[in-house]
């Protein structure tokens, strides 16, 4: 009972959201790094809308749909296969040396990334509180 807990999906959700975002912020890091580069192109991480696909959260997803129809009833557990990818912008071009960082755009995106993270952790730090405070209460 403990294991189905500590390994359900919703920690399972959160570690992948983190580890995307950690992945981000390298990437971001690495754009910004290369600002003056010529020839560079800059990469972004996808991942919130393969997430989404997962969890049928897109329309054209193709997936069936499962209603609970009874608050005891055990929801079903989706497999978990979204994975972040890092994908180059090779298409777009902001200069004459062929570079396309474009440092506003970069620091907006690593403020986002930091607000997503922050409500990432502090999730899964309430989920894991919360999780305590069950095995930890006793019954009166």
């Amino acid at each position: 009972m403990l294991e189905q807990l500590v390994n359900g999906p919703s920690i399972g959700y959160l570690a992948r959201g983190l580890a995307a975002s950690s992945l981000r912020q390298e990437v971001i890091s690495n754009n910004m790094a290369n600002v003056n580069t010529p020839n560079f192109k800059r990469s972004e991480v996808r991942f919130e809308d393969m997430l989404a696909k997962e969890l049928a959260l897109d329309d054209g997803s193709g997936r069936m749909q499962v209603v609970r129809t009874h608050d005891r009833h055990l929801p079903i557990r989706p497999i978990g296969t979204a994975r972040p990818i890092v994908e180059e912008d090779g298409q777009t071009t902001m200069r004459v040396d062929k570079n396309n960082v474009d440092i506003d755009i970069e620091m907006a995106s690593l403020a986002k990334n930091q607000l997503y993270y922050n409500a990432m952790a502090t999730e899964l730090g309430s989920y894991i509180s919360r999780l305590k405070g069950v095995i930890t209460s006793t019954q009166g």
